[in-house]
């Protein structure tokens, strides 16, 4: 491992993901964008499914090395097994059972290198009444009880995207995950299988939800409580030209300050302490902030303690002054950088990706196969 302060905190370390889609390649894109070597095995000839305007631009497999191998072809088995002797970490991202067919599951892994840690990543899980089944994000998000809580009320509930589930539930506890097995392992000598899920990942993310619950202030309605557009003092409102804006005066001193700035005293807007003048104080807002157009209330809010912040688009979030001052984007094509940042390990952005296959050759030499073993390969097929 390398003692340079200012190298990413993950370098040094090995990790052979098997291509998927998703949470998982998220997972080896948080891990290579940290610095570990990450090697992508792919199918001969496969191409990225989100990679539709090309390969270079499918962000989260940037920072990989590619190796295509067809592992139905004779000796494919023993060179996968060949490269993870050698590797600090395994992510895999296929039905439960398809690693242990193909005779890579983790008992067979972790019986020839018992310090690897072999991360999992699924919708239901490894095991349960319905691992077995087809999924995806939505589906996931809803078992969990994340879906319900979203949306206006007396409507269904919104789609947030694939992030609460694939990526936050999914490849961010993949990620964890992986990193928490691979301090064990250099602790302990001993790696693990991390068994991530996505049902599982995002019920996590709900614990405070789940624990406002038990205390009895939260209901299970939507649009009903204080974080989901219940209030009129934490929502999203339309300005005058079409844009919007976001308001989360929660607490009484950041209330306070909102009252100020728009020229209301509390005997005006109602005691927000009363669910009988919310509507009313909901409509107020509404007004108030269509009288002018986005830019205004910016100019207005955005330095003070309103908790305020416009609505932008991804074009508009990479060009905003705390973006652009802070660096979070990369510029062409834009992306987002690693993170999280570090005061001394350095985390540029990682080359873009490679195409499938690019670096086949150079992976097996690293890898100490021989020569003429490497020219039987790809003869035989097992990669190209």
């Amino acid at each position: 491992m390398p003692h340079d302060a200012s190298a990413p905190p993950l370098a040094g370390l090995r990790i052979i993901e098997f291509a998927g889609i998703g949470p998982g390649p998220f997972a080896g894109m948080m891990l290579a964008d940290m610095g570990a070597e990450v090697i992508r095995v792919e199918r001969p000839g496969a191409t990225s499914p989100t990679a539709q305007g090309g390969a270079d631009l499918d962000f989260m497999l940037r920072g990989r090395k590619s190796l295509a191998l067809n592992l139905k072809a004779p000796g494919a088995v023993e060179l996968a097994l060949r490269l993870i002797d050698s590797a600090d970490g395994l992510i895999e991202g296929f039905r439960p059972g398809v690693m242990e067919r193909l005779g890579l599951g983790p008992d067979v892994c972790l019986g020839r290198n018992q310090k690897l840690v072999y991360g999992r990543m699924t919708g239901w899980g490894q095991s349960g009444p319905i691992a077995h089944t087809a999924g995806h994000d939505l589906n996931y998000i809803a078992l969990s009880g994340a879906l319900w809580a979203t949306g206006e009320a007396g409507h269904k509930p919104s789609f947030p995207l694939n992030l609460l589930g694939d990526f936050g539930g999914g490849g961010m506890y993949l990620a964890f995950g992986m990193v928490t097995g691979l301090l064990k392992a250099a602790r302990t000598g001993h790696g693990d299988v991390v068994d991530a899920a996505i049902v599982d990942g995002t019920a996590s993310l709900m614990t405070m939800i789940y624990s406002r619950r038990a205390m009895g202030v939260w209901r299970d309605e939507r649009q009903a409580n204080a974080l989901d557009g219940g209030v009129p003092w934490y929502g999203v409102y339309e300005c005058a030209d079409g844009g919007w804006i976001t308001i989360g005066s929660l607490e009484p001193q950041f209330w306070a300050v909102l009252l100020d700035k728009l020229g209301l005293t509390e005997a005006e807007i109602g005691d927000r302490k009363d669910r009988a003048t919310w509507p009313a104080m909901r409509d107020r807002f509404t007004q108030i902030f269509l009288s002018q157009p986005r830019d205004h209330w910016v100019d207005l809010l955005q330095d003070t303690d309103t908790c305020f912040a416009p609505v932008l688009s991804p074009a508009e979030a990479a060009s905003h002054p705390h973006n652009r001052a802070r660096g979070i984007f990369a510029e062409g094509p834009v992306q987002p950088m690693p993170a999280p940042r570090f005061a001394a390990s350095q985390t540029p952005l990682p080359p873009k990706p490679p195409a499938p296959g690019a670096d086949t050759r150079a992976v097996l030499q690293s890898a100490g196969f021989a020569a003429d073993e490497i020219e039987t390969l790809f003869k035989d097929g097992a990669v190209s």
